[in-house]
């Protein structure tokens, strides 16, 4: 089964791998059992160069669009659901506001909010096999802290147990049709914009 239920959690979030790409690292709970796989996300991100201390300003995360499969040597994805994408406040910033853009195919309308102090970006789905989807586009209006030490923009993640990313995959399998809960992590996590402050 684990070819099965690795093969499923690969398939879920596919992307064309043009531009920067985030690797995740995901286990998925099954009946099965615990499988791990890697999963692979084209992402965009913009921030200014350089922003003057406490000042305003904005960054950009784009997920580029994918498709995902409806069936794969007979394992069919019936849908992915409850999408959860999770992005620290960087350091030396403090939060103001953020909003997200586009979109497209997620059947539902994405959110996002502040908890604690991480941006979180939810969207219910479900999306179904073999359909072609665009998350949208996450802009975070940041304030810049004191001079002298960089703000980097990371995913958020550690360990399957600190997730940055999680969503509902439904799979069947013969017979079978189940629903597997994934949690990912960004390994590795290198920044994806890092803006320097001056005086």
């Amino acid at each position: 089964m684990a070819t099965f239920c690795s093969l499923v959690v690969t398939l879920a979030l596919l992307a064309p791998a043009s531009g920067p790409i985030a690797t995740y690292a995901c286990r998925a709970d099954t009946k099965f059992g615990r499988h791990t796989v890697s999963l692979r996300q084209a992402v965009d991100a913009q921030a200014p160069a350089v922003v003057p201390a406490n000042s305003r300003f904005t960054v950009a995360v784009h997920l580029q669009p994918g498709t995902l499969p409806g069936e794969v040597k007979g394992f069919k994805l019936k849908e992915v659901r409850d999408l959860t994408l999770r992005m620290p406040v960087p350091a030396n910033s403090s939060y103001v506001s953020a909003r997200l853009s586009g979109g497209s195919g997620l059947n539902s309308t994405p959110s996002v909010q502040l908890e604690g102090t991480t941006v979180v970006v939810k969207v219910a789905g479900p999306i179904p096999g073999g359909a072609s989807y665009q998350l949208p586009t996450l802009s975070v209006r940041l304030k810049s802290g004191r001079p002298g030490t960089a703000i980097e923009t990371k995913l958020k993640g550690t360990s399957y147990d600190d997730p940055g990313l999680t969503f509902q995959a439904k799979i069947k399998w013969k017979f079978i049709t189940t629903t597997a809960p994934v949690a990912c992590y960004p390994d590795p996590n290198p920044a994806l914009t890092r803006t320097s402050v001056s005086r």
